[in-house]
Parts: C-alpha cells; structure tokens; sequence
C-alpha cells in the first residue's frame, strides 16, 4: 500500500493558483480528478494526518502513487478542464452521476418539410425541439394520442410517410382524423407547419390560450347551429384538459428550471431532479452515488452541474434556473459555466419560500424513498439474501450458510471517544433490536479496542443461562464473576425453560445464541486480533472474517492472501451492506458522545435542574465559572431559582471541573 508521503509534492512547489489535479495509482492511471481555487491548499489537504481524513479519501490516497497538476486562469477554466478530464479518464474515485437508460424526450424535428413527432432518446441534435426528459415512453405516447386528435401532426417514420405518398392513401391515423395527412396532400406545408406550431406552444406551456380559443370557438359554433362541429370541439377541449392534468402545474409563472434535492448517509447520496418547463412537471430523474470524499451537500450540487449540463447533453437540457438545497463555494463560476453552455444567463438559488420552496420539499422526500429502495431494493428478495449467503458460505469455506452474522466496528477521533458497534444480521436481514453499542476505555488503537470489545460481546455469551440477563446498556456491564473469582456454573433444573430463554417472558435472551460468522472491519491486522480473542476465549465454533474497505478484500485468519470476491457478487454485496450498517451505527454513536462532551457542564449533574432553568443561569451569569464564583445570595437572583436549589448549585459546582473552566 502507498504511503501517501512518498509522493508528497516538495513543499512550495505546489502552485497557490486555480487549477484541476490527478491523482494516480502505480500502474500510471487516473484515479481521480478534481479542482482548487488554490492547488496549494487543496493538495495540502489530502497529505495531513491520515486518520482525520475521510475513510474513502483514506483509501483513495493510499491507493495512488503519484500526483500532478495544471495551472488555469480562473475558475471557470477549472471546471471545464475537470469537466474534460473526468470524461476522458472515468476515475473509479469521482462521484458519477449515471444513469442505467437513456431517459426519453418527446422530440419534435422542425428541420424536416413535414415535421415530425416522435419519442427520441440519447445524443441531441440541431434543428430538432426537445420537451422533457420524461420517466417513461409510455408517459409520451399516452399524451401525443390525447393531444394528435387536436394538433393532428404526423408520427409516422420516413419509409410510412414515402409508402403513403407513392399509394395515394395514408394510414389509419389519416383515417381516423389523429393525422392531417400530409403524405397525399391533404394539408400542405404551411398548414401542418401552422399545426406543429401550435403543438410547440401548448407544450411550452401556453395552454390556458388555446382552451379559450377552443371553447370561443365552441360556443360560436353552438351559436351558428354548427352542432357536430361544436361537439368536435368540446372533445378538444377535453382532450386538451385531460393532457394538462397530467402534467400538473407546480409554479404559476412559467418558470423553466431544474429543482434538485438529496438525501444522504455517511456512505452513499441519492439524488432526484426534477424538469420545471413553462410552469410544469416535464420529467424526473434521479440517481444513487457513491460518497467517495467526505462531501457537502454543496460539493454534491458542484458535481451534479459539472457533469449532468456537460456538452453533449445538449443546450436545451440547461434550465434558466437551478434550484438547489446549498449553494457550494463556486457557486458564480458555476453559474459563468452553465450561462455558457445555454447561451443565455442561468442563475442558482436556494428558494426560501413559496411553492418552489413546497417543490423542493418534494423532490427531497423522493430522494429520501429512492434511497431506502436502494438500501432494500436486493435485501428483500429471499432467493437473493440466499443466494448471497450461499456465497458467502463457498468463499469462506463454511459447512453451511452463516444464518446470524455480527459485525464489528470501531470509531475514535486520536484515541479520544473511543466506541465501537456491533449489528445482527439474521437470514440477510437486519435485527436492530439486538445492535449494540460499546464505550471503551484504555484502548489506544483499533485494534485494541477491537480485541476488548470481542471478548466483552463473547465472555457476555458465555455467562450461564439460568443467570438474568444484565440490565442497561450491553457496552457498560462487565462480565459477572463469582466471589471468588471463578466463573460460575450452570444449573439446570426440571421444569425450566430450555437454556437461552428467558423464564420470565419465554423469549430468547439476548445474545443467547452465537452467530456463524464474525465480521471485523479492517484487514489482516482486525482480523487477527479478533482469532487471538477469540482463541483466548475458547470460541472455536464462530468463523471470523475482516472486510477491507480499500479493495474490498476478504481476509480470513492466518491467511497471507485476501479472498477476492466479484464485484457483481451478492455475498459481497451482502457483507458491504453489514460492514457499511456497523460503520454507521459506530459513528453515529460515537458522535453523539463527542457532542455530549464538548456540551456537557457541572449544571448537568445538579439534581432537579432542568434545561429551562440551565439557560436562564448561563443567561444570567454568562459562563459555569462565574456561576461556580457565585454567592447563594446571587444565584437566588435568577428568575426560579430558589435558596435551597441555589445551595445544591453551589455545592455541586465546587468539586466540578466546570468550576474552573470557562463555557459559554
């Protein structure tokens, strides 16, 4: 593995200048791309204290072997060189947005005699009108039938549109009115032109025009005894409404923009998009990405515009207006770049208010259930889980699928805040009822913290099964002992309840069964601190196993080789999903406790004293060492505080630390 400091750029030879950077692995290819208003502070970053970086940026510096960079003029030229360079190279290390089709446009080709319309995917192309994206063809040809009895344009290919003329008699469409029939005649060039006008305007939006044109003309129709040729109209008209309601108008003022919202874990974003044209909902898309950095939800936005509006998207794929959750830091160069790419000026925002405010809402709602369905989109199919368990088995040479898989994880900040997780996997599905969370004390380094918290989770598993189960959080009850130090024996009992259940409730007690497989997070060095506890215990009927996040290696103990499993593997698939769900529950844990720290004060351990009044002293006194430095007298002063709870403030802040520390 790279050590990220034997390629470290030589100290000032870095340029303070914008630009875009590569960083490459030994075999000379790019891994990753990115760009710096200052390369000098940017590329300074990524060689700091490796263990405050980001795990994916950990492994991103670890894997490469080299790096370079390119000087430019502003930061515009920044982001269309990163643009070029991420199409060129594809990085495994970027965040890419991609989808698994290419989404439909409703296409209308103004550039032909006769124009056209037709449901066209992939590469643009000048000369022809694009409406959309939209999710789906059938969404198209649902609304084209509504409308082509109303703007009877043509649809057929060039060879029908040929055959037709040579014949002299047009299609069924012809026949029942949904086609004007240019192909023998019927209309002639600046009639269907007229036509396909009009079907332009209404989809840009100017439909209330054309139903009261329609409905004028219905009613002088009516007035004229024009009966049947009232009736046609009427059912326009309807037609006409039936289209609209199934493109809902969202903003009253015809705006074109693109609303866009994410949501977010540690590990991975969902992103969801939304095409606002004249006012209404033309199409939606989105996406699942990997978090490669530690991203913002701003660098998230950056990459989205740089590689969503690139130029063979097409000019008119670019909205007048991006709306966005968070404006990131280039947001002007930003908009410089995407104004050159349509033509005209484009503008990001973050709406405030109203009913773009109410449309972002949603978008962010979509995002939210398009990445719980990505989480369980392979979970909740029974023949995959097996499948993958099945995997699991072969690689790791196990007698039979691993039925209950616990996983560790630890998280530390420099050995400070020390806490580890442990999750339950149960038949490929997780029981969060039975996750745990440990606080450690004295480890110095994972691996030690790993090692206590093992044989904490598997003494805990040895205890007897008559002994009730320890109260509270699992992570703060040692083991049991017996007064003389050793370690007590079962009994059993006619008539109790079978071992591991509980007589009380009859449900099994918790941990009262092993699991067939132990996942560490880490390589060989997790793994074989895990066998030493493991062997020092005694357990020898519990597979263990590490999952290595740089290569996503399989490590098993004694082994000097990892098992490398397909990446399109479900038993791979599975193992990610129980490391990346450890990885979550420890670093939320873990964050919880550094907030708690770094908030906590003496005022927390005064029994009776509540939040309302913790702020009113803090209010009063400004600072827990002026409340310490205070009378009983003084502290009766603040609204609700009484003698008797000033006295207990009083003898409480003097043996506290917070009594010589100074927090606001």
């Amino acid at each position: 593995m790279p050590d990220p400091s034997s390629y470290r750029p030589a100290p000032g030879t870095i340029p303070d200048s914008p630009g875009v950077y590569r960083f490459r692995d030994p075999t000379g290819r790019v891994i990753y791309v990115g760009k710096a208003k200052s390369l000098r502070s940017r590329l300074n970053s990524y060689f700091g204290d490796l263990w405050q970086l980001h795990q994916r940026t950990q492994q991103m510096v670890t894997t490469a072997a080299s790096v370079d960079w390119v000087t430019v003029g502003s930061e515009v030229e920044a982001l269309q060189l990163e643009y070029l360079w991420i199409k060129e190279y594809d990085p495994r290390f970027n965040v890419r947005y991609r989808d698994d089709k290419s989404y439909p446009y409703l296409a209308v080709t103004l550039d032909e005699e006769f124009p056209r319309l037709q449901v066209m995917r992939g590469a643009k192309r000048k000369g022809v009108r694009y409406f959309g994206p939209y999710s789906h063809a059938w969404a198209i040809r649902e609304t084209l039938d509504l409308l082509l009895r109303v703007f009877p344009a043509r649809t057929c290919s060039a060879g029908v549109f040929r055959q037709a003329g040579q014949v002299g008699r047009p299609c069924l469409l012809g026949d029942i009115g949904k086609c004007s029939a240019p192909c023998v005649g019927r209309v002639d060039t600046a009639g269907h032109r007229a036509i396909v006008d009009e079907f332009c305007d209404f989809m840009a939006g100017r439909t209330d025009t054309m139903v009261r044109r329609l409905e004028r003309d219905m009613h002088d129709a009516a007035e004229a005894l024009e009966f049947e040729r009232a009736a046609r109209l009427r059912d326009d008209v309807a037609a006409l409404r039936k289209a609209m309601e199934r493109q809902t108008v969202v903003l009253g003022d015809g705006t074109d923009a693109d609303v866009v919202a994410f949501a977010e874990d540690p590990l991975e974003a969902a992103v969801q998009v939304f095409h606002v044209r004249g006012g209404r909902v033309r199409g939606q898309r989105g996406w699942v990405v990997e978090k490669v950095e530690q991203l913002t939800t701003a660098d998230l936005v950056h990459h989205f515009c740089t590689q969503v509006y690139g130029p063979e998207q097409g000019e008119t794929d670019v909205p007048r207006e991006l709306l966005v959750p968070e404006l990131p830091a280039d947001a002007p160069a930003l908009a410089d770049w995407l104004t050159a790419r349509r033509g005209s000026r484009v503008t990001l925002r973050v709406p405030q208010r109203g009913d773009k405010r109410a449309l972002m809402e949603t978008v962010a709602r979509n995002a939210g259930e398009a990445l719980t369905r990505h989480k369980l989109r392979r979970a909740s199919d029974l023949t995959t889980r097996s499948q993958a368990l099945e995997e699991i088995a072969e690689a790791l040479g196990l007698a039979a699928a691993p039925l209950r898989i616990e996983c560790f994880d630890v998280s530390q900040i420099q050995g400070t805040d020390v806490v580890a997780s442990l999750v339950v996997f149960e038949d490929g599905l997780p029981r969060k009822a039975e996750y745990r969370r440990f606080a450690v004390r004295g480890a110095t380094d994972d691996l030690s913290a790993m090692s206590e918290v093992l044989r904490r989770r598997f003494a805990r598993h040895r205890q007897p099964s008559d002994e009730p189960p320890p109260q509270g959080p699992a992570a703060d009850v040692p083991p049991q002992a017996t007064p003389d130090g050793a370690s007590p024996q079962p009994t059993v009992d006619v008539g109790q309840p079978p071992a591991g259940v509980d007589p009380q409730t009859g449900r099994p007690r918790r941990f009262a069964y092993p699991p067939q497989l132990v996942v560490v997070d880490g390589g060989a060095p997790q793994v074989q601190a895990a066998a030493t506890v493991l062997a020092e215990l005694g357990v020898d009927d519990v597979a263990l196993c590490g999952l290595a996040k740089r290569l996503e290696e399989v490590w098993l103990p004694g082994d000097d080789y990892p098992v490398i499993l397909p990446r399109t593997s479900e038993g791979l698939y599975l193992l990610q999903r129980i490391r990346d769900e450890a990885h979550r529950f420890a670093i939320t844990y873990h964050r919880q406790r550094r907030s708690k720290r770094m908030t906590a004060s003496g005022l927390d351990q005064v029994p009776g004293l509540g939040e309302t009044r913790r702020k009113a002293l803090l209010r009063h006194f400004g600072s827990i060492r002026r409340i310490a430095s205070a009378t009983v007298d003084e502290i009766t002063e603040v609204p609700g505080i009484g003698r008797r709870t000033a006295e207990t403030i009083v003898a409480a802040l003097a043996g506290s630390p917070d009594g010589g520390a100074d927090r606001t």
